[in-house]
């Protein structure tokens, strides 16, 4: 028997690929419980082999903003890129027009020495020494300093560091290696944002049928650990599966 699940902010929908189907009222606190639930009451005491998960958790987190709070590590002088953004804008001529809260604000950014050049090569030896002032309330941590998706090295190396005082680490060499700062670095700053949350719900549904994905943005399924690694991609999860079932 194979399962289809999914979850919304009211409903968690659940479908078998014999026709039987029900809808159980979604348990924000925690949303894997209402997909245990919906998947025991259509299965009948069995195990399912396969459940495939589309999901609205990691959208419902960005725009209610109930992710973590998160620290960016970016380069000297590079901290408020993720504010600053491109020249795209709601109203490019309203002097008085608002731009959306930064996922991370200014006194959870955080600076280090050491520079990459834009090929790649190391310009200035990266210093640590900044990390020490990341902030006591840091759940999250996103990396993101320049010019990673040639040469990650400085970024593994905060990682490793970072990682071993206990944090939950997003480098954007792992999340978003590609070349324009701004884009990689909001995307890793919302892939830390939604990762505790991640883990813990997607964690809770290990187990729930012999093999369990995850439906990406992309319209693809990934494994849970996958999907707990870089939520990100699961952002448009939900949408995505509309779309592959009208196609």
């Amino acid at each position: 028997m194979r399962v289809g699940v999914d979850t919304g902010g009211t409903f968690t929908d659940v479908v078998t690929d014999d026709g039987r189907v029900a809808k159980v009222p979604s348990t924000p606190r925690d949303p894997g419980e209402a997909v245990r639930s919906g998947v025991a009451g259509v299965a009948r005491g069995a195990r399912p082999e396969a459940l495939a998960h589309g999901t609205t958790v990691a959208t419902n987190a960005i725009l209610e903003r109930k992710g973590a709070t998160v620290a960016l590590v970016a380069n000297a002088g590079c901290a408020d890129v993720i504010e600053i953004a491109r020249q795209d804008r709601p109203s490019l001529y309203d002097h008085w027009a608002d731009r959306p809260e930064p996922l991370v604000d200014r006194d959870h950014r955080v600076e280090v020495r050491g520079r990459l050049g834009p090929d790649g090569t190391e310009l200035e030896p990266l210093e640590l020494a900044g990390l020490d002032s990341l902030p006591d309330d840091t759940e999250a941590v996103a990396v993101c300093l320049l010019h990673s998706d040639l040469n990650p090295a400085h970024e593994l190396a905060v990682t490793a560091e970072l990682e071993g005082r206990g944090y939950d680490v997003s480098p954007s060499c792992e999340v978003s290696p590609l070349f324009r700062e701004y884009e990689r670095t909001a995307t890793t700053v919302a892939n830390a944002y939604l990762r505790p949350l991640c883990q813990t719900y997607l964690g809770g549904l290990d187990g729930v049928a012999g093999e369990v994905t995850v439906m990406t943005s992309a319209g693809g399924l990934v494994s849970l650990g996958d999907g707990a690694r870089l939520p990100a991609s699961l952002l448009l999860s939900g949408p995505a599966g509309g779309v592959r079932a009208a196609a």
